[in-house]
């Protein structure tokens, strides 16, 4: 058998195997080139000899996979893991430290650093953990996802939405709505119970194994999904889950769902997955009784679990009967931003807008609008009565600031409205929610 994409030999491609006629057809702009050449991409699209990928492991170690994986990680920035070394100190000795990983690499002796964990607060109350890698082994970790992506991307299905090339909640949301107009009226609502910190390790290595042949690459997984964790002054290692925070671990979950996206869509049921959040899309609750009994016997089949309080089925029909999905919530042939959402746009806009800032009306307006236009560009398909209200409780707060200001003391009321009018917010360039609503509408009309 060949060794696929090794640096001599011609791939071995399987004249007869192509890519199966229920995948559309896939846009490879987004693979790194320096990895995946066209030789390498004919060979994925027909497919390789044996199913299953060798001699990859040096297109993880080679410097220009290496470069190119630290792109990324400085792009996306974030803090320094268990050795203290920050995105900003790694730079400064760049060309050296990434000769070292692709040395280490390449002779077997690269081991990765315990993880640095967090826990940051959920929307609905607790915490979610949340781990922290050290640079180097995002660097490593962004390599090794650069060369392997595109092979279990070719297999993944069009109803897996999350952290994929190329597609994002928008389209998963897009498809919902979609759907809900066609007459699926029945909707699963399904959660998986701290998914990312159970996934089974010799499961999802049994799927890392169909697709990869390069021992040396399977020892690189065992390594980071083995990977000591540091909480507080306590080291353990994990024997199930792979990190959220972690480089690798988006594609890691959704290569391990992938099994029951398959087998749920060849069942027939509509299922629009993004990570460990989904819904399925059905005609009838029968159809939708036997679509929650299905995912069940599935993920209880990989060693998962549903979560008892957040899955539940909706018939959308009945009056006040909705569910929430990616930060909406549908109900009654609409949506909008669901409790969570404009709970957390609150609090981040009651810290931008204290009574007690000192900073001048100007700048405080300007911290609010980049607050809101970000929060608009995803929540701009919402009825119009919530723009309105939030455009109003922002004019209330900023009018208790200048309450403040003039020893008026307390919260807007009586004639600050007067006093202060919408228009003067307005001159002072205060982004509209309603109004962006409507210009969005009337370009729509166009």
């Amino acid at each position: 058998m060949s060794l696929v994409g090794s640096e001599e030999a011609p791939v071995e491609v399987l004249e007869t195997t192509k890519q199966t006629g229920e995948a559309p057809p896939r846009n490879w702009e987004w693979v790194e080139r320096s990895v995946w050449t066209d030789r390498m991409l004919e060979a994925l699209e027909q497919g390789v000899k044996g199913g299953v990928w060798f001699s990859l492991i040096d297109k993880v170690y080679r410097l220009s996979t290496l470069r190119a994986a630290w792109k990324r990680v400085k792009a996306n920035g974030g803090g320094a893991g268990t050795d203290h070394q920050s995105i900003e100190e790694f730079e400064r000795h760049l060309e050296g430290n990434l000769e070292e990983l692709s040395e280490t690499l390449c002779n077997g002796s690269y081991r990765p650093r315990p993880i640095r964990r967090n826990y940051i607060a959920k929307a609905g109350g607790g915490q979610r953990p949340l781990g922290i890698p050290t640079v180097r082994d995002r660097v490593v970790q962004g390599a090794l996802r650069l060369v392997v992506e595109p092979i279990f991307e070719r297999e993944f299905i069009a109803g897996s939405y999350g952290f994929r090339p190329g597609k994002g909640c928008k389209d998963a949301l897009r498809e919902v709505e979609q759907l809900l107009k066609d007459g699926y009226g029945y909707v699963v609502d399904a959660d998986l119970k701290s998914y990312f910190d159970t996934i089974p390790h010799d499961l999802l290595q049994e799927e890392l194994r169909k697709q990869i042949a390069d021992g040396r690459v399977m020892d690189l997984f065992e390594a980071f999904l083995k990977q000591d964790i540091l909480e507080d002054l306590a080291l353990w290692t994990p024997e199930e889950g792979t990190p959220q925070g972690a480089v690798i671990s988006p594609l890691l979950a959704n290569l391990y769902l992938h099994p029951v996206d398959v087998a749920v869509a060849a069942a027939g049921y509509r299922m629009i997955r993004y990570a460990d959040d989904f819904v399925i899309m059905c005609r009838s609750r029968k159809e939708a009784e036997e679509a929650l009994e299905r995912v069940r016997e599935l993920t209880q089949a990989r060693g998962l679990s549903l979560h008892p309080e957040k899955t539940r089925l909706v018939a959308v029909a009945d009056s006040g009967a909705g569910f929430d999905f990616l930060g909406y919530h549908f109900e009654a042939g609409t949506r909008w931003p669901r409790k969570k959402s404009l709970a957390k746009l609150k609090d981040t806009l009651r810290q931008k807008t204290r009574r007690s800032n000192g900073h001048s009306l100007a700048t405080i307006i300007q911290e609010v609008n980049q607050t809101l236009m970000g929060w608009f560009g995803y929540f701009k398909h919402s009825r119009k009565w919530v723009f309105r209200r939030l455009d109003q409780w922002i004019r209330r707060r900023l009018r208790s600031i200048l309450r403040e200001r003039k020893h008026r003391g307390g919260i807007s009321r009586g004639y600050d409205h007067i006093r202060w009018p919408n228009k003067f917010f307005q001159d002072l360039g205060l982004f509209s929610l309603d109004m962006a609503h409507q210009s969005l509408l009337q370009s729509l009309k166009r």
